[in-house]
């Protein structure tokens, strides 16, 4: 009896007990993890650790120089109801929003339906159409924007040939917002580039049908090149709608950083900016940057909720 138990427990001893879970999970990946360990590093202490330290100070007042204080949601309440420049700074960017990113959409299109035609130099004039998107959003190309709506400007010497007294677009009130749209308008590089590319891949059997049947290339647009891009557009949209949302150096630039005149050209990031580090109100600019987020993420939400009516997939 006693052998046995001394058996078994020999036997017992010499068994190896499996590895757990997590320690062969490390086994198998641990080389992946260690070359993902540089971008995880620089993700949680560059990416998500500003993020919540931005949430956080969104319910304090920071001025850079002495400890935060807990305010609560007083920076919310007074974007909401007493502050005359967030509103103002809202109606410009929404403004710009509405009236700059239809416009380039459809600028885009328009030469992508150009360019699909076969001409000859098709890739040096894609690479043209292309580079106002690189530079467009430069300190250059914005003091250049500015040279030429100025009074004595460009535009204002084209006018004066065809006895036109121009205004000081840049300086007008009413005039000072739309030199921006078309700035944005004039960058339709990007979103021209992706077109193309759905262009190139709707079947041209479709159309030969469609010639057939007598459709002229109107008809032809509306019911079979629209409807194949309507991916395209959807990811267009909803790209150059962000991107519209954060545009900040035109305004900058071209304002002096004051968002004049009257306010005109007072962009949201811009408002934001000014805040930030003009007044040191670090508290109230974190809070305005989680509005923007949540402007962005409404529009977002919206667009991929609606999509299912009006975007049309190969099914």
């Amino acid at each position: 009896m006693a052998t046995q138990v001394d058996n078994s427990a020999s036997t017992g001893a010499g068994r190896v007990a499996p590895p757990s879970f997590w320690s062969g999970v490390w086994q198998n990946h641990a080389p992946g993890y260690l070359f993902l360990l540089p971008w995880l590093i620089g993700f949680l202490g560059l990416t998500i650790g500003p993020i919540l330290t931005s949430f956080y100070l969104s319910f304090t007042h920071f001025d850079l120089l002495t400890a935060p204080r807990w305010a609560g949601l007083d920076n919310y309440m007074r974007m909401f109801t007493n502050d005359p420049k967030f509103v103002a700074s809202m109606r410009v960017t929404f403004t710009f929003v509405i009236f700059s990113v239809p416009l380039k959409l459809a600028f885009a299109l328009g030469v992508a339906l150009l360019l699909n035609r076969g001409m000859r130099g098709l890739s040096i004039y894609r690479a043209l159409f292309y580079l106002p998107s690189l530079l467009g959003a430069s300190v250059a190309i914005a003091i250049l924007w500015r040279q030429i709506f100025a009074g004595n400007g460009l535009v204002n010497q084209l006018l004066a040939n065809f006895g036109i007294q121009g205004p000081s677009w840049i300086s007008n009130p009413n005039t000072s917002l739309w030199t921006l749209i078309i700035l944005a308008v004039w960058q339709f590089g990007s979103p021209m580039i992706i077109f193309l590319a759905g262009l190139r891949q709707i079947p041209q059997d479709m159309y030969e049908a469609a010639s057939l049947d007598g459709a002229s290339k109107w008809r032809q647009f509306w019911k079979i090149t629209l409807p194949m891009l309507t991916p395209v557009v959807f990811f267009n949209a909803i790209i150059q709608t962000i991107e519209a949302f954060k545009s900040f150096t035109p305004s900058f630039i071209i304002s002096g950083g004051t968002g004049g005149p009257i306010n005109s050209t007072l962009f949201y990031t811009l408002y934001l900016y000014n805040e930030a580090f003009g007044f040191f109100r670090m508290g109230y600019a974190s809070a305005l940057a989680w509005v923007l987020l949540a402007i962005v993420a409404a529009f977002t939400a919206f667009s991929f909720l609606t999509s299912k009516f009006w975007v049309h997939y190969d099914d």
